[in-house]
């Protein structure tokens, strides 16, 4: 029997291990996929803690794939062998819950995540649900399309579903994994784009995404910053402290929404007067759906959007992992498989 390479979560809270394994046979509604790339993302580390609902260890992340099928089970379609496809967050849903019945699939009550519910994307090979799958345009390599899967729809899925317009003003907060990319999107589809990060060091990188100007927070509070220019129709948080993202709500303007995709652990305290007075509001949003994917894929071919990229080899995952927990890697640790 063919054999595969995996990094996998043996127990919680200890480092990825490397075995060898069978490679599986994908049953009924389910793909074999060759890996070639699989991005390394922030939320692979709550499979590491192993308390995620629904998680049980030992579990092989990933999320973030990029791969090409190789079989498909009994009743897969359209899918063939050699077809180009990526998988993220979303791994499958029931098809029969309210929220399926709508073809909002990412909020489906039995949603399947990808390294997660199921074995993922830190592996040679891994099978998918079909359903799960997205197709990878020619003109993305599997490198740049793997971060795609789950930063970029999630920062390009968010913003569109926003309603703001062309010109308005959009500040995305951080400038790291998730924010380099919401940086780009946004000025892609044509709003006045602000980042903001921490250091006179970060305006080239700003610039260099699009950015229409550049906050610099040691010098001066977000949300200070942003009132000055008249208040934000949109702020993206793409960062996990509470206190900034709480202070950067006072940038936001009439109207304003502030869209949380960096998962912030504390409770966020939040004076709701504001809120009532200039109609604003606080959400938040999660990834999309397989049919998401290919947008957001297709949109980044169409622009220009690319993932700034540090690659790794799968022996080296626990490195890769290191690099992306501590903020250092630039912009997107991936694992290079084939």
């Amino acid at each position: 029997m063919a054999k595969m390479t995996v990094a996998v979560f043996q127990k919680a809270n200890a480092p990825l291990e490397i075995e060898t394994r069978d490679v599986p046979e994908p049953g009924p509604g389910w793909v074999l996929l060759k890996v070639h790339a699989c991005g390394v993302c922030h939320s692979d580390l709550f499979v590491r803690g192993g308390a995620f609902p629904g998680l049980t260890l030992p579990r092989v992340p990933g999320h973030e794939v990029a791969a090409v099928v190789e079989k498909v089970g009994a009743g897969v379609r359209p899918w063939k062998p050699g077809d180009r496809v990526g998988v993220g967050w979303h791994g499958g849903h029931c098809f029969v819950c309210d929220s399926c019945r709508v073809g909002d699939f990412v909020t489906c009550v039995e949603e399947k995540v990808t390294g997660f519910a199921y074995d993922g994307g830190y592996a040679t090979w891994m099978v998918a649900r079909a359903e799960a799958l997205a197709r990878i345009p020619d003109a993305l390599g599997f490198v740049e399309a793997a971060p795609l899967m789950c930063a970029g729809v999630t920062t390009f899925n968010s913003i569109r579903h926003t309603g703001v317009r062309p010109g308005e003003l959009v500040a995305v907060l951080g400038l790291g994994g998730l924010g380099h990319l919401a940086v780009q999107f946004a000025h892609k589809m044509g709003l006045r784009t602000i980042g903001i990060a921490r250091g006179d060091d970060k305006a080239p990188l700003a610039e260099q995404l699009g950015a229409d100007d550049y906050i610099d927070t040691t010098k001066t509070p977000a949300g200070a910053a942003l009132a000055k220019l008249g208040g934000a129709k949109l702020i993206v948080s793409t960062i996990v402290h509470g206190p900034t993202v709480v202070e950067a709500m006072g940038g936001l303007g009439v109207s304003g929404q502030m869209l949380v995709l960096g998962a912030v652990a504390e409770p966020l305290p939040i004076s709701t007067v504001p809120m009532i007075l200039r109609r604003q509001s606080l959400r938040a949003w999660p990834s999309g759906h397989a049919k998401d994917s290919e947008e957001t894929l297709q949109f980044a071919v169409d622009t220009g959007v690319r993932p700034m990229t540090e690659i790794f080899p799968l022996e080296q995952a626990n490195e890769a992992l290191e690099r992306m927990e501590s903020g250092k890697a630039r912009f997107r640790a991936v694992l290079q498989l084939a």
